[in-house]
């Protein structure tokens, strides 16, 4: 029976590289669509930009020489929006202006003191979370008018709100692609191990043997708090070869022993498990003099420097996340402009025809397994980072959040096909799904 043309259109588009090829895109464009409809509500911004607008509005509605007192919390995002609202009233006012960070009763005490000391208040500048505690209630301003001639009439000034998905907001963006960053880290390795028809099942095992592993390096041979970046960079640089080398023993006994890769890395992946919580347990145990027994409890990492990789930020970006992508682009030149990259998905697409090809197909599956091994090493070292301290507990079902991202990114379990970049949407659909 012949199939009609219009049928025949239809499979063709379904079985286009184009679909293949952008299809989990789609995917997850409509997933941020629908998220993005789900939480449209009402925004208080606390930024920089809405300060300097808030100073502006101050000043149109009560003149050039009005007193302004600044009533902010004690965040790091409230300090930087009090300064953009100080910073802009001082260069246009004559007025003078007082800032508070604190609580409530803080706040209530600084007005008070203001009042006493003969200065009067046209406004009071702050922002949403602030503007619902009791002092700064109409009534309790109302009240105090009353208590002091110099505060009636003073008015609170809060930032325009507006509608926009809570999803959509820079912070969550950021925050969602952050808490992720460790898998899509080690899904780095993961990718070019499925590529060449293999699987790893030690990741999140090998993430936590890392954390542990470094945190113990820091704290007995890297000065433990007065760990400079050399030392920091020397303990961690153990983790990963540790991790490094779990991967090359993965790789051998998949080559040279002809074990299936599945009871390889399940067999590693206990071993490692296990070895994180030996470890962890003897340390607590040394730590005690020996006189109790050791609990697998996170190594505690007191060396402040160190976390600056799990939390700390470069313009403005979570240290991460720029790790991350810099990790996906030299993978994806890797793979895509270098005769390794080729050889990788020769040995998936067909190990014998690689091997007839003159492709060393036992260097290549070590390579890859080498690789995975040294990025989930560098997912518990910023997992211990982020945390500040080697979690013997890290990890655990890790490993099918990554085969999940790998897969869901187009790349195919039965080898030979797959793309980097694919997997970073594979990993950004899995941690917008958890997000929503």
């Amino acid at each position: 029976m012949l199939s009609s043309p219009t049928t025949s259109v239809r499979s063709r588009w379904w079985q286009s590289s184009f679909v293949s090829d952008y299809g989990s895109v789609a995917i997850l464009l409509l997933l941020c669509l629908y998220y993005s409809w789900a939480t449209l509500s009402e925004q208080h911004p606390i930024t920089t930009s809405a300060g300097r607008k808030l100073a502006d509005s101050i000043l149109r509605e009560h003149g050039e020489n009005a007193n302004v007192l600044i009533v902010v919390r004690t965040t790091s995002q409230d300090e930087a929006f009090s300064e953009a609202v100080a910073s802009r009233l001082k260069q246009r006012t004559n007025g003078e202006v007082f800032t508070e960070r604190g609580t409530p009763v803080s706040v209530r005490k600084r007005l008070k003191a203001l009042a006493e000391s003969g200065t009067p208040l046209a406004a009071i500048a702050t922002h949403q979370p602030s503007s619902i505690w009791g002092p700064l209630q109409p009534d309790a301003l109302r009240k105090l008018g009353e208590e002091y001639p110099l505060l009636h009439g003073v008015k609170v000034s809060v930032p325009k709100s507006y509608v926009w998905p809570s999803f959509l907001t820079r912070e969550n963006l950021l925050n969602v692609i952050n808490q992720n960053a460790d898998i899509a880290i080690i899904a780095i390795g993961m990718t070019l191990v499925i590529i060449s028809a293999g699987i790893d099942l030690s990741v999140g095992s090998l993430l936590a043997l890392s954390g542990v592993t470094t945190a113990i390096a820091i704290e007995q041979w890297g000065g433990g708090e007065d760990a400079g970046i050399v030392s920091l960079l020397f303990c961690s640089l153990v983790g990963l070869l540790l991790c490094g080398g779990c991967g090359v023993a993965n790789g051998l006994m998949v080559t040279w022993l002809r074990v299936p890769a599945f009871v390889v890395t399940l067999g590693m992946m206990m071993v490692a498990r296990g070895l994180a919580l030996i470890v962890a347990v003897q340390y607590q145990k040394m730590l005690s003099g020996g006189t109790t027994e050791g609990t697998p409890e996170a190594i505690s990492i007191h060396a402040e420097s160190f976390g600056w990789l799990g939390n700390g930020m470069t313009l403005g970006i979570p240290n991460p996340i720029i790790l991350m992508l810099t990790l996906y682009v030299l993978t994806h030149l890797l793979m895509s402009r270098t005769s390794l990259g080729r050889y990788i998905y020769a040995v998936g697409g067909n190990p014998e025809a690689a091997r007839l090809s003159g492709v060393p197909v036992y260097g290549v599956l070590i390579f890859v397994y080498a690789l995975c091994g040294v990025m989930a090493g560098l997912g518990g070292i910023v997992d211990a980072s982020r945390f500040e301290g080697g979690r013997p507990n890290a990890g655990e079902m890790y490993e099918l959040q990554v085969i999940a991202a790998v897969v869901v990114g187009g790349t195919s379990l039965a080898g030979g096909e797959g793309k980097v970049f694919g997997t970073l949407i594979g990993a950004m659909i899995i941690a917008v799904i958890q997000n929503g």
